[in-house]
């Protein structure tokens, strides 16, 4: 890659070379970053009162729109969408609804490599169809293709993809509450749990109220277990009670507590729990009862695109675990259907 500048007297010249800044005319941007000088171009730059910074494109120089979207495609997996380069940036975007999955330390190795910039979302965010997730590009206007090459290289060695959507699993979903509800209040809790669950395309099997009682709560679940439901959801309780009937009533149908707390504010008192064949129990502390911005809607959103939530995932949750508002656009946006309705 060979830097020209292009004036007046060799811009007849200047055909096939890259433009290397943005250039503007009357105010007016007359050529952007990249832009491939063509034959229909010469009158504009005979027009212009200065030179124009390019350069010549070697053997083995790859354009910066071409270098995008072959890195756009080394790093995509399932569900995305690969738009053509912008600005020389080639978007990725969800196409469905999913859970994205990011590698990030293979991001990091890709941009140690010279004038490579992957960016990307975080990893394990909920998105929508049309949520652009990832970012791939160079600094430079071109590349050598032994950059690409390792790039390639670095990207073929793993086992799966660098970014890719996970599309949310269907669930049968058994809900019941130990915590003492009024009908109104219950009919809240209902529509909340419901208007969730419709977001990831699953269905309640069946809600159940029941007093503090570790037998009448085992008996339930194992009714709801036979009758198909894959995943239950447990409201109330209290974690730090001994005697919580629901934590109780885990051995009984062959179940137990991988995580009894978490490490996030607000939803400390979360609890995450599994059967023995791996059917997730998933705790509603008394704050996820109707907000929809708590740990357990970090926590569904894993569960929801058939994924095994351990006690390390768990643990990981405390990193921007400060669930503020500032952390709104983490959480699966549940009501999206009815504003575009």
């Amino acid at each position: 890659m060979n830097p020209v500048i292009i004036t007046t007297e060799n811009a007849s010249d200047a055909v096939g070379l890259v433009v290397a800044e943005e250039t503007r005319l009357n105010g007016k941007r007359a050529f952007r970053k990249g832009h491939r000088i063509t034959a229909d171009d010469l009158a504009t730059l005979a027009a212009l009162d200065g030179p124009v910074h390019a350069v010549k494109l070697e053997p083995g120089d790859v354009h910066e729109d071409d270098a995008a979207i072959t890195l756009a495609n080394l790093i995509a997996g399932t569900g995305i969408e690969i738009r053509p380069p912008v600005q020389s940036r080639a978007n990725l975007y969800s196409a469905g609804r999913g859970l994205l999955r990011v590698d990030s330390d293979a991001v990091i190795e890709l941009n140690l490599l010279p004038g490579i910039a992957i960016f990307t979302t975080i990893d394990r965010l909920p998105v929508s169809e049309g949520h652009n997730v990832a970012g791939a590009k160079i600094t430079p206007v071109a590349v050598q293709q032994a950059v690409l090459d390792q790039a390639r290289a670095l990207a073929e060695s793993l086992d799966h993809p660098i970014v890719t959507i996970k599309p949310f699993v269907h669930h049968t979903v058994g809900v019941l509450a130990t915590e003492g509800l009024s009908d109104k209040i219950r009919d809240r809790f209902e529509a909340s749990v419901r208007r969730k669950l419709d977001w990831y395309g699953s269905d309640v099997l069946r809600f159940a109220y029941l007093h503090d009682d570790p037998e009448a709560v085992a008996s339930t679940m194992r009714g709801m277990l036979a009758d198909g439901a894959d995943l239950i959801l447990t409201a109330g309780g209290n974690t730090i009670d001994p005697f919580d009937p629901t934590i109780r009533a885990l051995p009984e149908i062959d179940a137990r507590v991988v995580r009894l707390g978490a490490p996030a504010h607000p939803g400390s008192m979360f609890w995450y729990g599994a059967t023995n064949d791996d059917i997730p129990i998933v705790n509603l502390a008394s704050c996820s009862m109707y907000s929809q911005s708590t740990v357990a809607d970090l926590v569904l959103p894993w569960v929801m695109a058939g994924e095994q939530v351990s006690d390390r995932d768990l643990a990981s949750i405390g990193y921007g675990g400060l669930l503020d508002r500032d952390m709104k656009w983490r959480f699966p946006p549940y009501d999206e259907d009815d504003v575009e309705g």
